[in-house]
């Protein structure tokens, strides 16, 4: 009988050290750490526990394991001799007796460690995990003081097996979801009916914000209008009136020659002379690298009270210019004002494509038609793609056809062809995916 009992409190003392490993595993630290700066000393002490998940799991999968050999040594053989009359009068021959009510003896706590030691305590500690590791905190912290010499001297040992094969050991589970989950999230979300549309591309677009650069977020150089050093106030006036745009950046000798920006702001001043030089009347152009992430582009803003800056290439030349509303546009979309003509860069076919202006962007494209166009370094825009897959300079009536990728699997195929072509490159093209792929034009 004494071996029956052993065999439940060391399943007690098993479900325990289970509890434990997977309370601490599964709670939200969050949710702890607001329960903690409300004056929770539970909330506070579990914070402890998890600061330590490491050396926790590992006392804890040191208690399951010796729990368990004791079991195995003192419960087992209890429960045999129990069972040994039974199987007499049961009519067991008495060679058989022993070996059959060891074996029943051993599924029997088997059974009993697995369901109540450990399957219980597990699905348990998943369901309420934050309260359980408030309630085990006292005696967990407890435990591993005591065991915690004999805890470390294993925890060493494994230590160092892992770092002689180049693998780092981490003390804390670190939680929280990459950005290609909480994209998976925000997908599932809106198709599900929980996000607006708008709302989704709005998040979509902020979690991939922290990876554009002034050269992804830029009006490119040959969309950008100038104005020469030695032209007159009346000239730039002139130009305000044609252009429509405020700021413009001034060169010296040539357009990659940027000495300053002058605008509507300098034109306000009404002592100036219209023969007065534009160069006299510009103020210091921010210049900032083509590769510089867009947050280090907004803070080079606010320190210099600047909201135009001039985008330069890694030879020195003007790339592009870049506003405050063009970085806005990479988290809310295209922002139209009173000097634009709305045009969102691409229109439905007749024939079921698409008609888009070979400026935008790869991503932008997926996101205005749901196509996944294959990306690269090579280019950014859609008419990069194309001229990368020409291998020449395009003309009117050239095709294309590219392999898509997720969400379409890989499977598609997207038919481009060539619309219009300015300035050498592609302008305007259309999207079409065909029920049988063209060719390569």
């Amino acid at each position: 009988m004494l071996g029956v009992v052993a065999l439940f409190v060391l399943t007690a003392a098993t479900g325990y050290f289970v509890a434990q490993e997977f309370a601490y595993v599964a709670a939200d630290r969050t949710a702890l750490s607001a329960a903690a700066e409300q004056g929770d000393p539970k909330a506070r002490r579990a914070l402890q526990v998890m600061g330590r998940l490491s050396f926790m799991l590992s006392g804890a999968q040191l208690g399951i394991t010796v729990t368990g050999l004791i079991v195995g040594l003192l419960s087992k053989p209890a429960l045999a001799a129990l069972l040994h009359s039974p199987l007499v009068w049961a009519g067991v021959p008495e060679g058989a007796v022993g070996p059959i009510a060891l074996a029943v003896g051993f599924a029997i706590a088997t059974v009993v460690q697995m369901v109540m030691g450990e399957l219980i305590p597990k699905n348990w500690a998943l369901a309420r995990a934050e309260g359980i590791a408030r309630a085990l905190a006292s005696s967990t912290l407890a435990y591993l003081a005591v065991a915690g010499p004999v805890i470390r001297l294993f925890d060493t040992a494994a230590n160092r097996l892992l770092r002689s094969v180049g693998i780092e050991p981490a003390e804390e589970l670190h939680h929280g979801a990459t950005l290609e989950e909480l994209s998976d999230i925000i997908g599932e979300s809106q198709r599900a009916g929980h996000l607006p549309a708008d709302l989704s591309v709005v998040l979509e677009r902020a979690l991939t914000f922290g990876e554009r650069t002034a050269d992804e977020a830029m009006v490119p150089r040959p969309k950008v209008v100038t104005v020469a050093a030695d032209a007159t106030v009346a000239a730039l006036t002139e130009l305000v009136r044609r252009s429509g745009h405020t700021n413009y950046p001034v060169y010296g000798t040539e357009v990659d020659d940027i000495v300053g920006v002058a605008g509507v702001h300098e034109l306000a001043d009404d002592s100036l002379s219209p023969d007065t030089p534009v160069k006299q009347i510009a103020r210091p152009a921010l210049l900032v690298p083509a590769s510089q992430p867009l947050y280090g582009v907004i803070e080079r803003m606010r320190e210099t009270g600047e909201e135009f800056a001039c985008v330069v290439d890694e030879y020195g030349g003007l790339a592009g210019i870049l506003t405050f509303e063009d970085i806005a546009e990479e988290l809310v979309g295209e922002i139209t004002d009173e000097n634009d003509v709305y045009d969102t860069g691409w229109a439905a076919a007749p024939d079921g494509g698409w008609t888009v202006d070979a400026a935008l962007r790869i991503d932008e494209v997926a996101g205005q038609t749901g196509l996944a166009l294959p990306d690269s370094e090579v280019y950014d825009t859609l008419g990069g793609l194309v001229i990368a897959r020409l291998g020449r300079l395009p003309r009117r009536g050239d095709r294309v056809t590219v392999e898509l990728g997720e969400p379409h699997g890989g499977a598609g195929e997207v038919e481009i062809e060539v619309l219009a072509v300015a300035r050498r490159v592609p302008r305007t093209v259309r999207l079409r995916v065909p029920a049988a792929a063209g060719g390569e034009g």
